[in-house]
């Protein structure tokens, strides 16, 4: 078995909502403006927290999940950033020990100490209390040090320190500041791309409000950890000669980096198209509509005629389409967005989608298929009606519930499910290929 050594921290929190995001990125770009090169991983099925730490770390960032992934592909993960990088950060999800798998489960796995991210506001020595009683829970999560967010003063600082004991150091600060706040809209966080240079104003005030010395002289002590990686396995190339397009804009971006390396371990060959600016779909032999915002976009989507009868006219063709989430809502009839305006989709299938403000559905399942069972999850504030009968449900990782309906129209296979595809490589080349059972 094959292994590498690197610098590791697993950046986590008591619950949602501390700023963990906000702080790995600033640590993130405070280390890269020292000639670190940083990976950074991200705990669960993320799509916008990936692209704030990608520009933040100027490198590529990993979702990681012991569920969704498996063992040994989160193992591979780690031994190939750990051997280019100086650093790897990870970012946990929700509270340290929430879930299952939690973060908690995950940095014990790989052996990887944890700093708690805390958001200090409305407390003193309570955040020493509160960090002391995460860092005892469990003896085989080993938390070593405490960030401190949202820290008002000197004196705030100082509080906090006299109340933490010794094997758990306050590792920096960052104070309040509206200048470093990520902006967000009602699925988390903005997409990168669309706030780019805003970010990079952010990035920058973040890190300079940082604690660097201490922070940097306290990284620098971080012992180098094995990660081990079996032989990886040689994909058969199931989809060798296939051309896979995929919708990629401001409407469709929930795509994981990984499901596009896998289509090409698979032989594929990936291209883009723009359903929002392109009027001509590129010339390929299946087409893969993600997740994403088309909610913000649907006058547009609705209005560009020529991309619609293009997809239209691939459908009628009979070539493969997987639609997820956002571009399930695209392949119905119609989309209500949030202001209560309806436009006119693709219209593959029967259907109405329309969002529903706050509330919506989430959690991990696996998509059960007639090629094979895929792991993924569902996150929406959306609803879908006057659909067909599905033919099938999302199994829910904890619940006996049904989950999502899976619908299979023609040659379209459209469900709220985001798949990751290395969950079953040999079942996603069937729904990429004629192959797909009906």
């Amino acid at each position: 078995m094959a292994s590498a050594l690197c610098p590791a921290i697993f950046f986590a929190a008591p619950a949602s909502g501390q700023g963990k995001t906000t702080m790995t990125a600033a640590i993130a770009r405070l280390l890269t403006r020292h000639g670190k090169k940083v990976r950074i991983f991200k705990t669960g099925p993320d799509y916008l927290d990936p692209q704030i730490l990608e520009q933040a770390s100027k490198n590529p960032v990993v979702q990681i999940d012991l569920w969704m992934a498996g063992e040994a592909w989160c193992r591979q993960q780690f031994y190939l950033a750990a051997q280019s990088a100086d650093i790897i950060l990870v970012e946990g999800a929700m509270g340290l020990f929430d879930g299952s798998p939690s973060s908690a489960d995950l940095a014990a796995y790989f052996n990887i100490p944890v700093a708690l991210i805390m958001d200090v506001k409305g407390m003193a020595q309570t955040a020493g209390a509160v960090a002391a009683g995460l860092a005892r829970f469990r003896d085989d999560c080993k938390v070593i040090g405490l960030v401190a967010n949202n820290c008002a003063s000197q004196r705030h600082q100082e509080l906090i320190e006299q109340t933490l004991p010794d094997d758990l150091p306050l590792i920096t600060t960052l104070k309040r500041s509206e200048e470093i706040a990520l902006p967000e809209r009602h699925l988390g966080l903005v997409q990168a791309s669309e706030v780019r240079d805003e970010l990079e104003q952010r990035f920058e005030a973040a890190a300079d409000l940082l604690d660097a010395e201490r922070l940097l002289s306290w990284l620098a002590e971080l012992p180098a950890i094995e990660f081990f990686a079996e032989p990886e396995q040689v994909m058969e190339p199931l989809l060798a000669g296939v051309k896979i397009a995929v919708a990629k804009d401001q409407a469709f971006s929930f795509i994981y980096q990984s499901n596009l390396a896998l289509l090409e371990s698979l032989g594929a060959s990936v291209c883009f198209f723009s359903p929002l600016q392109d009027s001509q779909l590129p010339d390929a032999d299946a087409l893969w509509l993600p997740g994403g915002y088309p909610e913000l976009h649907a006058q547009a989507l609705a209005e560009n005629k020529a991309m619609k009868q293009q997809i239209a006219a691939f459908h009628q063709q009979g070539k493969p389409i997987l639609a997820e989430c956002g571009g399930f809502l695209y392949c119905m009839e119609q989309l209500t967005d949030l202001a209560g305006e309806q436009f006119e989709m693709l219209a593959l299938m029967p259907g109405q989608g329309s969002m529903r403000g706050k509330r919506g559905c989430q959690g991990m399942q696996t998509a059960v298929l007639p090629e094979g069972d895929v792991r993924g999850h569902a996150h929406h504030r959306s609803r879908s009606a006057q659909t067909p009968e599905p033919i099938g449900y999302g199994k829910r990782q904890r619940h006996p519930a049904p989950g999502e309906e899976i619908y299979r129209y023609g040659s379209l296979t459209a469900s709220y499910l985001h798949l990751f595809f290395a969950s079953n490589p040999a079942a996603v080349a069937s729904l990429f290929s004629n192959k797909a059972a009906g």
